[in-house]
């Protein structure tokens, strides 16, 4: 970063992304899009290469693949394979600890909840080491046989870029947090060949209750649509599964459906209990967190030796239980045995989704309840196979609060639609009967509940005063010229006591503004500190107040951009600036308005 007639030159790091609007979104979702179908297509292949080596080629392992419709029937647990296939999940939760404990400890575990965290507490900053690592590790993870899907590595792939590409172009917080969902939904939609489930999965999942990030929608779709379709045009565009014709004619059979839906529940509790009391139990040993997903490995492994259909993603096993070639008792053994299996490889710390083994669970328990339900009532069931498919939805929207994306995910991963209206109600019927579950720890209620919305419901407390009011909370702005050198500018923020610092020109006025955060950031680039000025720095485009402002406005201000400081500027000269008011400030004064105002309706 060189001066030059007295202007600083701005580093990629801090330019300002400017474009209009519309187009910028269009843009900024596109390459998000782009790069989050790259890494798709590279954990694919990664993943594959890993099983092939490890699995098929080490273990002798050769279970049924997805889209292969043609197979003997299952009514047996027993494989081929040699005996060492109950150590290769230990040797990646080896490999895989390293990466993750070493690196990047925040990439342990599902990623979707990490992304999740991200979006509600951290202003959608994710370390950008942590979509490497989390490719590493999870492939690893899976490759070696983990139960564990490729949705959660890829969720934190797509949403890292995203949160990468924002912090490099210097966004606010708020879109740093839509391109966040972008990736995620780019990453989700070009693995499972749905585009629109998982635009609307990332939009989805953030919440406990029936409500989307709405911000985050179209971007979502604009780079689930461009890498779907990278991803597609390398790999095929086939579904990942291949199913028979099945359609909803009989209506009647919706009760033995809606009866699906309670077992997805109820098994649905049994599978969040048991995942994280598996988590809670691993946390308690007194052992370097590295070597845990060794020790749920070899568990995993030994537990592959008397039902080794546990082993990897499982979905070969859903392929073959649709089509009706699994035995009644054999689905169930599976349906259980891959709870306890996806516990041991995930909740030990071992790196990958829950996507996967949870559609595996339930297509076991669809397919089990189908047959029974023939069984028991043959008039009402049309298909028992038809519950498979339905099964899959229907747990997974049960434990993840996320009915409508997973409903269309599951049919675009199918490329079967003909069972819409089953799909719906089992899907909602069991989100509803297990409302108190969850399989994300880190979804919020709603958005009133998330701290990235804090502010944007609950400002009408403070109608009718204005900044003026806390003029006496404001604090004394920390002027910084803009020729001033780094050096200089640690002196004189040492002794300040604001959040951001106004730089002001010869005249001081103010031209542009900068946190503590945006001065680390300059520390981490690997330039001389003497050349770098306050005006390269600062952000141009300062968001302001006035004495006159209503508090409430101003609350939004800061709350959808993320700020913990706002100037308040003289509305005669805008470059003036009179004091600096701070979040906790307004905040502060919310809370006595509220406490006021709970007093006044208490008297009433």
């Amino acid at each position: 970063m060189l001066r030059g007639k007295g202007r600083g030159v701005r580093p990629p790091g801090i330019r300002k992304f400017e474009l209009p609007t519309l187009g910028r979104w269009v843009a900024l979702s596109a390459l998000v899009g782009v790069v989050a179908g790259a890494g798709a297509v590279a954990f694919y292949y990664a993943t594959n290469f890993a099983t092939e080596f490890f699995l098929h080629h080490l273990a002798g392992y050769a279970p049924p693949e997805e889209g292969v419709v043609d197979g003997p029937p299952i009514d047996t647990l027993s494989m081929s394979f040699r005996w060492f296939l109950a150590l290769i999940p230990a040797l990646g939760g080896l490999v895989s600890g390293w990466l993750v404990y070493t690196f990047a400890p925040e990439a342990e575990g599902h990623g979707t909840d990490a992304a999740i965290d991200a979006f509600h507490n951290k202003g959608g900053l994710i370390r950008a080491r942590v979509p490497i690592v989390k490719t590493l590790a999870s492939a690893v993870t899976i490759g070696t046989g983990g139960s564990a899907g490729r949705e959660g590595p890829i969720a934190q792939i797509g949403a890292g870029f995203g949160s990468f590409l924002a912090t490099r172009l210097g966004l606010t917080p708020a879109d740093r947090r839509v391109l966040l969902l972008a990736g995620m939904a780019g990453g989700i939609g070009a693995t499972f060949r749905a585009p629109l489930g998982g635009a609307l999965f990332a939009v989805e999942v953030l919440y406990k209750n029936p409500e989307f990030e709405h911000e985050g929608l179209i971007p979502s779709i604009i780079a689930s649509i461009v890498a779907y379709s990278l991803f597609g045009a390398v790999t095929g565009w086939e579904p990942l599964l291949d199913t028979p014709r099945f359609r909803f004619e009989h209506p009647p059979e919706l009760l033995a459906f809606l009866g699906l839906a309670v077992a997805c529940a109820l098994l649905g509790w049994v599978y969040v209990r048991v995942f994280y009391g598996v988590r809670d139990a691993f946390s308690r040993l007194s052992m370097p967190p590295a070597l845990k997903p060794v020790l749920g490995g070899l568990g995993m492994g030994l537990l592959a030796l008397a039902v080794p259909q546990v082993i990897g993603s499982g979905y070969g096993w859903i392929q073959a239980a649709l089509h009706g070639r699994m035995a009644l008792w054999v689905m169930l053994v599976v349906c259980l045995a891959k709870i306890l299996a996806t516990s041991l490889t995930i909740s030990s710390g071992g790196s990958g989704g829950v996507f996967a083994p949870s559609l595996v669970i339930g297509a076991m328990l669809g397919g089990a309840f189908g047959a029974t339900a023939e069984a028991l009532f043959p008039t009402l069931v049309q298909d028992p196979r038809a519950y498979v498919l339905v099964g899959m939805a229907g747990f997974f929207a049960g434990v993840s609060n996320t009915p409508v994306a997973t409903l269309i995910m599951v049919s675009e991963l199918t490329g079967n639609y003909g069972l819409l209206a089953p799909l719906m109600l089992v899907s909602v019927a069991a989100m509803l009967t297990a409302r108190a579950t969850t399989i994300y720890e880190k979804q919020v209620p709603g958005r009133v509940d998330s701290p990235a919305h804090l502010g944007d419901l609950v400002v009408d407390v403070l109608e009718g005063i204005r900044v003026r009011d806390l003029e006496d909370q404001g604090r004394r702005p920390t002027p910084v010229s803009e020729d001033l050198p780094l050096p200089q500018i640690l002196e004189c923020i040492a002794a300040a006591d604001t959040a951001y610092y106004p730089v002001v020109d010869g005249e001081g006025r103010m031209t542009g503004i900068f946190s503590v955060n945006d001065i680390r950031r300059i520390l981490n680039e690997d330039l001389p500190p003497n050349l770098v000025i306050a005006r390269d720095i600062a952000v141009p485009r300062v968001i302001t107040a006035t004495p006159d402002e209503p508090l409430s406005q101003v609350l939004r201000k800061l709350s959808s951009r993320g700020l913990e400081e706002i100037p308040v500027v003289d509305p005669a000269d805008p470059g003036r600036v009179l004091y600096m008011l701070s979040r906790r400030s307004v905040l502060a004064r919310y809370t006595r308005e509220l406490e006021h105002r709970k007093g006044v309706y208490a008297e009433v």
